[in-house]
């Protein structure tokens, strides 16, 4: 590999448009292309990241070492495959594939090609969640909710797959088992497929799940509660801000004690970016890698089940 990291971005859409500019900001990174079937898209995307455009990725196989992978979720799968297979670290956008069984194919492709393979789980990267892991000791009961206002960006798989994964790889990272009983419904309301859902999920060790995710909301709501002994934490992803409850004891006697905790701005995709080049450079597992993203993702496949046959 070259002193300076040789990246494209494939997808020149809304997401990829960013991670383009990312990459061209680190001095550490040579930004090869970006490629997109669309080629005014590609275009317009490429000359503002001062970088190439390319209208299919194969042109530029030989000449990049990772590529961030920013295309419609049914893409997934056939794209990462033939990135991985010509020796090439991927960083693929949320979620892993389509079907849990794809992303079986990618991870132990990834695996056998020894080949970084790194899925876009943005909240990873939010300061505020990072802030709650400190203080996070057993969750007994949990509450995600994920609301937006409709737009088309997103609309090729159901809102589970298209929100609701974000929640499922948090909280598979903050309960220490495994998931035993699902429970959901889901309807549709502007696509043909679902748009507004929700899960309860109840792990091995008792903890309960409550997740709510709606592309049709009137307002954009992300936020994280959390119970566990003696301590309620709510989380705002948005605003980057955390409440704390508390119950502690003085000379005896119990009370309650609140603390509001603002951690500020952060770029979470500048930090996913680099992670992912750290990765690459130092050949290291990625906070949020394949089998990682594939036990959200199988999990999610549990609830979409769990609609249909509720």
């Amino acid at each position: 590999m070259s002193q300076r990291i040789r990246a494209a971005v494939i997808g020149g859409g809304y997401l990829g448009r960013f991670h383009a500019l990312k990459y061209a900001s680190m001095p550490e990174v040579e930004l090869v292309a970006v490629a997109d079937v669309d080629h005014e898209r590609a275009s317009a995307v490429a000359a503002e990241a001062r970088c190439r455009a390319v209208a299919d990725y194969r042109e530029v196989l030989e000449e990049i070492d990772c590529a961030s992978l920013a295309v419609p979720t049914p893409l997934h799968y056939a794209i990462a495959k033939d990135l991985l297979a010509a020796g090439i670290d991927v960083l693929v956008e949320k979620p892993l594939t389509a079907t849990a069984e794809e992303g079986r194919r990618l991870v132990d492709l990834a695996a056998r090609n020894g080949r970084i393979l790194q899925v876009g789980h943005l909240e990873r990267f939010n300061p505020a969640l990072q802030a709650v892991r400190a203080i996070l000791t057993e969750p007994r009961f949990v509450e995600c909710q994920r609301l937006a206002p409709f737009v088309d960006r997103g609309t090729d798989v159901d809102v589970v797959l298209d929100l609701m994964i974000h929640d499922l790889d948090v909280l598979l990272s903050l309960v220490p088992s495994e998931v035993a009983h699902v429970e959901a419904v889901g309807v549709a309301v502007l696509t043909p497929y679902i748009d507004l859902a929700n899960a309860r999920l109840r792990f091995a060790n008792g903890c309960i799940a409550n997740l709510t995710a709606s592309r049709v909301a009137l307002k954009r709501e992300r936020k994280l509660r959390l119970f566990q002994a003696d301590t309620y934490v709510s989380l705002d992803y948005g605003e980057r801000h955390i409440r704390l409850v508390r119950r502690v004891v003085e000379k005896g006697a119990p009370r309650i004690e609140v603390e509001e905790v603002d951690l500020g701005d952060g770029d979470p995709l500048y930090a996913e970016i680099d992670h992912f080049l750290n990765c690459v450079r130092n050949r290291a597992r990625p906070l949020v890698d394949g089998a990682t993203a594939l036990r959200a993702l199988e999990v999610a496949e549990q609830i979409c089940q769990g609609m249909l046959t509720a």
